[in-house]
């Protein structure tokens, strides 16, 4: 499920709080790393995860159940909940990414609020910036407010800056938002990844 062997703003305003901002910097991509990325980005495969066995179904559902009881209070509709959740999930294993650190990022930047807009312009969950829309996609920035097309780029981009940075996370993070080399921003997430770990007992 994994699309990566071809690749080897922390942002808070929303309609009533701001936090802090920073930013993603727009860079030119190589033609085989856009391409890569449009790719990743366009496959509408739906959020469904699929499992090799029942061993693993097990797991996600034990995952699922930690992870909603901790997320209740953010978004106490069990459908929403377990809807977002399993996209966590999808998205983040998809770009080979783990689900604690993708739910870290999303509570550092967003604090789950789908309508965030940081005072740069980053949207949604994972805080986007809307140039992505126009290097990958159509153009179209609203669409960073769809739950699965936001959790989507984050985690593509997250994955491209992982792979730029040879998987040092520490500069992945900065680079994502905008503060590469400087710990505060990293070191929120490591400290907020640590809240949705799960452990193996």
């Amino acid at each position: 499920m994994c699309l990566w062997p071809l690749l080897s703003g922390l942002g808070l305003l929303s309609i009533h709080e701001q936090v802090s901002a920073g930013r993603q910097a727009e860079e030119p991509l190589v033609d085989s790393v856009r391409s890569a990325l449009s790719s990743a980005i366009a496959n509408h495969a739906p959020p469904v995860p699929e499992f090799p066995n029942t061993e693993s179904r097990l797991l996600y559902l034990r995952w699922l159940g930690a992870m909603s009881d901790k997320l209740r209070k953010k978004k106490p509709d069990w459908n929403v909940r377990r809807e977002f959740l399993q996209t966590i999930w999808y998205e983040s294993r998809r770009a080979g990414l783990d689900p604690a650190l993708v739910l870290g990022l999303v509570q550092v930047e967003s604090n789950f609020r789908k309508f965030a807009i940081s005072s740069v312009g980053a949207r949604g969950y994972m805080q986007v910036m809307p140039f992505w829309t126009r290097v990958l996609g159509d153009g179209d920035a609203g669409k960073l407010f769809h739950m699965q097309t936001n959790l989507r780029f984050g985690c593509v981009i997250l994955r491209h800056y992982l792979d730029r940075e040879r998987g040092d996370l520490f500069l992945a993070l900065g680079r994502y938002n905008g503060s590469r080399g400087r710990a505060p921003y990293p070191n929120a997430v490591f400290g907020a990844t640590r809240q949705w770990q799960i452990s193996a007992s």
